[in-house]
């Protein structure tokens, strides 16, 4: 009977202090699957332990690290949270372990890195599993000895740092295809942290919509949205591939641009896909759509992003050019003006040449034209006639990316973000065309 009741107590007390642990890191939710995650991380912040955390992007992976350094012996120390995935690669290496002065083009000075700057305090390393293999080796080094060495350094530098790592990589394959160290991954998951998905939290979705409804209320002082029964059905049935993030910025968008209050399935299923909603329970993501896999890497969905971004750009091309054609082969059989268009100048079909002049009017030469005749287009400009040669993908994807970097006046972040590419790769690829 006493064992019970100590049971009992020690129930209440973990109940308490994770309800605590909620409040205070803006943790909403009662799933299982949540509750084990921030147990876990309370339980092991105390053990100088290095902790792997796994979960989709958009789960709220970010927090677990937060929770475990503040309720830690370092708390006190300095915490780094370092995005892996978005530190270009000929860099990172610079960035973890620091370098010297002049070990690089543009190392003017020496740079003591995040391992040195963390010392004794905590590391977050976030997708982990973006990492080039020979940093892989720097980091398993410093991981076993506490030793690392500056980038165009000799000296071999100590370090006390604590480790968590995350992912939403899957780990076996990328083992399997040799783009991740097998020792290191093992050397990583000594405790391992699984973030549930947002499809299977259940009720957390209504909460969370809650929440982020109340946060925009009263941050723009408008009336907060609310969900009717029909619509909180179809909420739960949703996929979310986005998770948590995709559901706060479906919420801002709803609470800003909708007029009405109250939210309808109706209105809920203007702003949601319909081929990833399913039957009465939650969809399995991999099943709702083949656009999304749970197994896929970052790299291969960002991939998929761009290359549906080509193609598009490739049809827009293919419709211009059959559509200038037509027109201009209508018009020369009528023999009649055309409007001018402030991108096409001039163009050849046979034998006939159309030249814009500055009026807008198509003047037609052909041969039989007097040479006098067309000396008096002197203010016109030629360009190539249109060419039916297929575009490669590379070209396309070229063009794509030097687009976007101009509109965004060379920020990569933006551009990056209009793409739907991590900065990492963007980096590569700019890299890759010499752009």
């Amino acid at each position: 009977m006493h064992e019970i009741s100590n049971q009992t107590n020690k129930y209440n007390m973990d109940k308490d202090i994770l309800q605590k642990i909620k409040l205070r890191y803006g943790v909403v939710g009662n799933s299982p699957a949540l509750n084990r995650a921030l147990h876990i991380a309370i339980q092991v912040a105390p053990i100088d332990l290095s902790v792997f955390i796994v979960g989709e992007s958009g789960v709220g992976k970010e927090v677990i690290p937060k929770i475990i350094h503040d309720n830690s012996a370092r708390k006190h120390n300095k915490f780094f949270a370092i995005n892996c995935g978005s530190i270009p690669e000929g860099t990172i290496d610079s960035e973890l372990f620091g370098h010297e002065k002049g070990a690089f083009t543009g190392a003017i000075g020496e740079r003591e890195g995040y391992f040195g700057a963390a010392n004794n305090g905590t590391l977050f390393l976030d997708e982990v599993g973006e990492l080039p293999l020979a940093t892989q080796a720097r980091l398993l080094r410093v991981l076993e000895t506490g030793e690392y060495i500056r980038v165009g350094s000799n000296e071999v530098r100590k370090t006390n740092v604590r480790i968590v790592a995350a992912t939403n990589v899957n780990m076996t394959k990328a083992i399997s295809e040799g783009r991740f160290r097998e020792d290191l991954y093992y050397r990583l998951n000594t405790i391992p942290i699984s973030m549930p998905p947002l499809r299977e939290r259940g009720e957390d979705i209504e909460l969370l919509f809650r929440k982020f409804a109340a946060d925009i209320s009263e941050k723009y002082g408008m009336p907060p949205i609310r969900l009717t029964d029909s619509a909180k059905q179809l909420l739960t049935r949703y996929a979310w591939p986005g998770n948590i993030r995709q559901l706060k910025n479906l919420t801002e968008q709803i609470s800003v641009i909708n007029s009405e209050r109250e939210i309808t399935r109706e209105i809920l299923s203007n702003y949601i896909t319909d081929d990833l909603i399913g039957g009465s329970e939650l969809v399995p993501l991999s099943k709702a759509s083949g656009k999304y896999h749970n197994s896929s890497s970052l790299y291969e969905q960002e991939r998929d992003q761009l290359f549906h971004s080509i193609l598009k750009l490739s049809n827009e091309v293919s419709e211009m050019k059959e559509f200038i054609k037509k027109h201009i082969n209508g018009q020369a059989a009528n023999n009649t003006p055309i409007i001018h268009h402030p991108d096409l100048m001039s163009f050849d079909a046979g034998s006939t040449k159309f030249i814009s002049n500055q009026e807008g009017q198509i003047i037609t030469t052909s041969s039989d034209v007097s040479k006098q005749e067309q000396s008096e287009a002197t203010d016109f400009i030629e360009v190539n006639p249109i060419d039916d040669t297929p575009v490669s993908m590379r070209e396309l994807e070229k063009a794509n990316i030097k687009n976007s970097l101009e509109r965004n006046k060379g920020k990569r972040r933006k551009t990056a973000q209009e793409l739907g590419i991590s900065e990492r790769t963007l980096y590569r690829k700019i890299k890759e065309y010499d752009l």
